[in-house]
């Protein structure tokens, strides 16, 4: 934990706990609301067959992106999770989005 820690910048065990904890809930709700959004959009299993997982996994996608930070900020972590996604993003290409 200790190297976790420190690669992360948190000083606390407590603050540690916090952000495993909203990872946890943002993963689980992400996954949860890509369903009814999936029904929403008209995308069913029997439809894209094999296609309907890689589909729905980029459906997750954004909403695990804008869950991540506004979860952080009601545990109070919204500087953690901005740069976590800040970095997450550039590393997939998409740091153009946080130019100046």
């Amino acid at each position: 934990m200790k190297k976790l820690k420190e690669r992360w910048g948190i000083t606390s065990t407590l603050q540690l706990t916090i952000v495993f904890i909203v990872f946890a809930i943002t993963g689980s709700s992400a996954a949860w609301l890509s369903k009814p959004l999936c029904a929403m959009l008209g995308i069913r299993p029997n439809d894209l067959g094999i296609w309907f997982t890689p589909v729905r996994l980029l459906l997750i996608f954004p909403i695990y992106q804008i869950l991540l930070v506004a979860i952080g900020f009601l545990f109070g972590q919204f500087a953690f999770f901005w740069a976590f996604e800040k970095k997450m993003l550039q590393r997939l290409g998409l740091g153009f989005l946080f130019q100046k």
